[in-house]
């Protein structure tokens, strides 16, 4: 089996990969886990600590071959708000609600929930459908991931 040593940040530069693994925001955050290749070969992850795999990220083997990581699309909710306050407000229930969002500048994307979704219009946001990569921020105490 494969051995995967060092988690490689996007745009690492070191070669071009001999495999891409799509994986979902949930399957990139990782510490120990068997995971099988496109081609049917396993990878062996067993980092000292959790780290989430970026988008165009790879996993360093120990054989010196890279895996590159490439962030699945998922079905999401697209937040937008009335302007900058309204945005920010919006962050505040969802955070209070503990849901994984990526917050941008004049968006937040979170996981598709009808609850959520009945929240945030009642709160005045306009909420559409999309489906894009999802790259949550990391809790500071815990990681909703490993919920």
């Amino acid at each position: 089996m494969l051995r995967a040593t060092t988690p490689l940040p996007a745009n690492h530069g070191k070669g071009k990969p001999f495999d891409r693994l799509t994986l979902t925001h949930d399957q990139r955050r990782i510490r120990r886990k068997v995971l099988t290749l496109p081609k049917g070969e396993e990878v062996m992850v067993d980092f000292p600590d959790a780290v989430t795999l970026e988008h165009f990220g790879g996993l360093l083997l120990e054989d010196g071959r890279i895996v590159e990581i490439v962030a699945a699309p998922e079905p999401l909710f697209e937040v937008t708000g009335r302007g900058g306050e309204h945005l920010s407000q919006l962050a505040w229930h969802i955070g209070n609600r503990h849901m994984s969002a990526q917050i941008e500048k004049k968006r937040i994307l979170v996981p598709r929930d009808h609850v959520a979704k009945t929240m945030l219009t009642g709160l005045g946001a306009e909420v559409r459908e999309v489906v894009e990569t999802f790259s949550p921020e990391r809790g500071a105490y815990h990681d909703h991931a490993a919920h």
